[in-house]
Parts: C-alpha cells; sequence; structure tokens
C-alpha cells in the first residue's frame, strides 16, 4: 500500500508541475500577442477596423489595450467622450499575470515540494483530500479561464467582424511618392458607411462627418512619424507627452518601464517614411480624426543597458514596418497620436 502511494504521489507530482508549466505558457503567449496588438483610442470607431489601403492591404491588428469601454449591443456610442477620458488605470494582464500568478505559484510549488520531501500528506486519506482539492481547483481554474478569455476576445471579433465600407476606388494615387494621401479613398473612408451587419459597435448611429485633409495635415503626419519613433527611442518623455495623447502616452511609457525594468532598451533612429496613404478621417464633435497608414525603415535595435549589446535587431542594417497611425485633434489644434496598429 505504502509503495503503491509513493507511486501516485510522485505521479500527481508530475501533473501538477505540468498544469503550474501550462499557465506558465499561455500567461507568456498572450504576453507576446498582446506586444503585437494596437494600443491607444480612435474614438467611435476604436473597435472598428481601418478600412484598408495600398500601402496595409491586410487587416490591422485590433485595438486591445485601451482606456475606452466598449458599447453594448445597440448602444449609441458619444462622439468624442473617449478621447476625452483620461484615467490613470492600467491594462489588465489576464487572471494569471502580476501577483495572482505569483500567488498561485507560489502555492502550487510549495505543495509539490512538500509532497515530494516533506512527507505532508498525512498518511492515504490525507493523499485522497489532496487529490480531491487539486482537481476542484483545476475544475476552477478552467471555468475562470474560459470565462475571461471569451471577454478578452470581444474586440477582436468586433474589429475582425463585418463588411468593409466601399471606398469607391483607389484609396490614393500611388504616382504620388512617399504619400499617396488624399483621392476618393479618403472621402469614402470618412464617411463611415458600411454594412448593417458589421461590428456591434458600427450598428448604433454614431454622429459622425466626414473630413478633409490637406498637404499640411499630411506633412505633419510625415513628421511626426520620425519625432515620435526617435523621442520612444532617446527615452524623452516630455516629448511623448508633447506628440501624444495622456492614453497613447500611458501605454509607451509602460512599454518603456518594462524594457528599462529587463535591463533594456529600444534605440531608434534614421526614420524614412517609404509610403503612406489615408484610411479614414472623420469629425465627431470637437474632435477630428485620421488613420494613415505608413510603412517606413528605421535602424530599430534592442540593446543591453550596460554594456550597449545587440540583443535583437541591427544598428547597421534598417528595417521595414508597416503600421496604421491614429492622430487626433481639438479643431483648430496642433495634431496629436492618439493610437497605432500593427498589420496582421
Amino acid at each position: 500500500m505504502q509503495a503503491a502511494a509513493r507511486r501516485m504521489r510522485k505521479t500527481t507530482a508530475v501533473i501538477a508541475l505540468g498544469i503550474a508549466a501550462l499557465f506558465a505558457a499561455v500567461d507568456f503567449a498572450e504576453a507576446r500577442r498582446a506586444g503585437s496588438s494596437g494600443f491607444g483610442s480612435r474614438g467611435a470607431r476604436t473597435f472598428s477596423a481601418p478600412a484598408p489601403t495600398n500601402t496595409a492591404p491586410g487587416t490591422a491588428s485590433p485595438v486591445q489595450r485601451t482606456m475606452t469601454p466598449q458599447p453594448a449591443q445597440g448602444q449609441q456610442a458619444v462622439p468624442g467622450a473617449a478621447a476625452r477620458q483620461q484615467q490613470a488605470a492600467q491594462p489588465s494582464r489576464g487572471l494569471f499575470g502580476g501577483m495572482g500568478g505569483a500567488l498561485l505559484g507560489g502555492l502550487l510549488m510549495g505543495g509539490l515540494l512538500g509532497m515530494l520531501f516533506g512527507g505532508g500528506l498525512g498518511g492515504f486519506a490525507g493523499f485522497l483530500g489532496l487529490i480531491l482539492q487539486v482537481a476542484l481547483i483545476g475544475f476552477l481554474v478552467v471555468l475562470a479561464m474560459r470565462f475571461f478569455g471569451a471577454r478578452r476576445q470581444q474586440p477582436a471579433a468586433a474589429a475582425a467582424g463585418g463588411s468593409r465600407p466601399d471606398f469607391g476606388g483607389n484609396p490614393g494615387d500611388a504616382t504620388r511618392t512617399p504619400f499617396s494621401f488624399g483621392g476618393a479613398g479618403g472621402t469614402g473612408a470618412a464617411m463611415g458607411t458600411g454594412s448593417g451587419a458589421a461590428a456591434p459597435f458600427q450598428q448604433a448611429p454614431v454622429m459622425e462627418t466626414p473630413l478633409e485633409l490637406d498637404g499640411a495635415d499630411f506633412d505633419r503626419f510625415e513628421e511626426m512619424l520620425g519625432e515620435v519613433q526617435e523621442a520612444y527611442g532617446r527615452e524623452d518623455y516630455a516629448a511623448l507627452r508633447r506628440l501624444t495623447t495622456p492614453e497613447a502616452m500611458s501605454f509607451l511609457a509602460e512599454e518603456l518601464g518594462e524594457l528599462a525594468s529587463a535591463g533594456k532598451r529600444n534605440s531608434v533612429s534614421d526614420v524614412k517614411l517609404l509610403q503612406g496613404d489615408l484610411s479614414e478621417a472623420w469629425s465627431e464633435g470637437e474632435d477630428d480624426y485620421a488613420t494613415v497608414a505608413m510603412r517606413f525603415s528605421a535602424i530599430d535595435a534592442v540593446l543591453d543597458r550596460n554594456s550597449g549589446q545587440v540583443l535583437s535587431g541591427s544598428l547597421e542594417e534598417p528595417q521595414e514596418s508597416a503600421e496604421l497611425w491614429t492622430f487626433r485633434r481639438l479643431k483648430g489644434g496642433e495634431w496629436i497620436l492618439a493610437a497605432i496598429q500593427g498589420t496582421e
């Protein structure tokens, strides 16, 4: 009986260690996905996918890190309210992230070590009690993961669902370089027309009006591409506060803080716009929005903070990226960066 109990203890320990490793892998995978997702706010269109363009013909990464509340089915969005909502809240790390994950890991490892080396099961009856506790905790954990996982997937489903509006032609004149802004595409996108079967956010009537942009606006977008990237590389918080909304600044500062705490820094320089075109431009009350797709090159590398050793990227070879940036301004004011989305 004692030999059988020892074998059962070892088998249970292996299973429990596998469960703990699975939790760690899930949390790491989510962290990596979060790093490539969009952040910030696009006003009433935060949870709607930007219109495709020549520069970004594919699907944009959904905005997953945002302070903008997602309206319920059939609920009307309040234009401009999300842009003015600048709470200091931090985005959620998930059920098993942060302190919760540390506590769960500590409990699992403490129990396993006690079982393997301390013989603290209190006999076969105690061993059966441990099995029942592990089974109950595992059942509750699976239910919680499914519940919170479904809630995290709602913004992505809203961004991917539905049909896109008809822009009435090419979003821009490809003969203009590096920008192909303007043309019928910008006007059509600003109309915000589309199928009623799109994401729930689009089913509610929203007070939006088309916005016409001129060459000075597009020149400013190109300038801000370099200014924001290089300020990020210098860790220039003052410049980032001037160039971005408080919400976008909070996410950029969070990324810089995570790099610094890991003993790293991101060097970005020599940013050059290669191609750009307008996806959408619209107004909500006193706020103007413009989402533009930009393909650019930059010297981009992650370095060891102390030695300067290159950990990823290159300090010599430029790398190309394509992103969608959303700019916002109060009428009569200056453009500031409100959101960034990658391309999938």
